[in-house]
């Protein structure tokens, strides 16, 4: 039997509501984690499963600090023999950010999986529980090995850098639009279909341990208009890089170019992404970024890109390094 430790954060999968039919209005992070395992008859045929609350928040209110606690104390877990896995329980609002970053720091090729609910566990038909047991059932299968941090919600395996919430309420939101998913858990197997092949885990090199903050990042979000005034507000307040949201393939009016290329030179990183649901920021495409000084985010979400830059400017501050480390994670 696998040892899976259990690292509970609160969210929908702990939310309690009024009324066994009401799946929205709600309130989250209410159960502790051993009463949720406490609904689930049949772990003991699966794993051995032991438990720590980190934190009962809403992911809303999840931040820097609470991301450090926690991949440290996941990492030092990880380093123990009889540590076979982690599940992380978390709520679905930012648990794509929260997944993405751990795939970063993570030093440990053993299982990490997220899981959240999308309905609290008082609903008639809270999907909390078998999404926490097949959750549990993936932190414990050789098949999870050394493929990173991953999502496992609503019968579906997805990696941490493609996968994103889709819609607002529906049990199927976790995807991965364009990429797809990693597989499936049928009859309590996983089914991996295709592998992560982006730097994750322990393929990287972004060490936590001395760290207690990260360099500030700010996402702007591009738009018709666009006076450039966001972007001098984020200068203003501390920022050292900037993640911008764009027009199609990360463009910009002639306008906030302008403004951006001035940011760029004064030692701020400015990384195009794009507002966007799929595709690829291309380099030199919309933008002429080696005359601007500008870096491109890939495929990668402005969230996900902003977890990226944020570790690489623990790093370095060179955006041609910079834009390295986005091609290869």
């Amino acid at each position: 039997m696998k040892n899976i430790v259990i690292l509970a954060t609160g969210g929908t999968i702990a939310g309690v509501s009024h009324s066994s039919t009401d799946t929205t209005s709600y309130q989250s992070a209410i159960l502790p984690i051993k009463e949720l395992l406490a609904e689930i008859d049949s772990l003991h045929t699966i794993a051995n499963v032991y438990s720590e609350q980190i934190a009962q928040i809403d992911s809303a209110d999840m931040n820097h600090d609470l991301w450090l606690g926690l991949a440290k104390r996941a990492n030092g877990l990880l380093q123990d023999p009889a540590v076979d896995g982690i599940v992380i329980t978390h709520g679905t609002d930012t648990l794509e950010e929260t997944a993405y970053f751990l795939n970063l720091v993570i030093q440990s090729a053993k299982p990490v999986i997220l899981v959240g609910a999308m309905r609290p566990s008082t609903a008639i038909s809270s999907d909390g529980p078998m999404n926490l047991y097949n959750a549990i059932l993936l932190a414990a299968s050789p098949a999870a090995y050394g493929k990173g941090v991953l999502v496992a919600l609503n019968d579906t395996i997805n990696s941490s850098r493609d996968v994103t919430k889709t819609n607002t309420s529906l049990q199927d939101t976790f995807k991965a639009p364009e990429l797809g998913y990693l597989g499936y858990i049928i009859d309590g197997q996983p089914h991996f279909y295709r592998m992560p092949t982006r730097r994750h885990t322990h393929l990287t090199d972004f060490p936590i341990d001395n760290l207690t903050d990260f360099p500030q990042v700010e996402i702007l979000y591009g738009h018709v208009n666009d006076s450039g005034t966001l972007a001098q507000a984020a200068v203003t307040g501390g920022a050292k890089g900037i993640i911008y949201a764009g027009l199609g393939n990360g463009n910009m009016s002639q306008q906030l170019r302008t403004t951006l290329s001035h940011i760029q030179k004064t030692g701020i990183i400015v990384v195009r992404s794009t507002r966007v649901s799929n595709g690829v920021v291309t380099r030199n495409g919309a933008i002429d970024d080696d005359q601007c000084g500008f870096v491109v985010a890939d495929t990668l979400s402005p969230q996900k890109a902003r977890i990226l830059l944020m570790l690489a400017l623990t790093k370095t501050t060179d955006p041609a390094e910079i834009q390295q480390i986005f091609w290869s994670h």
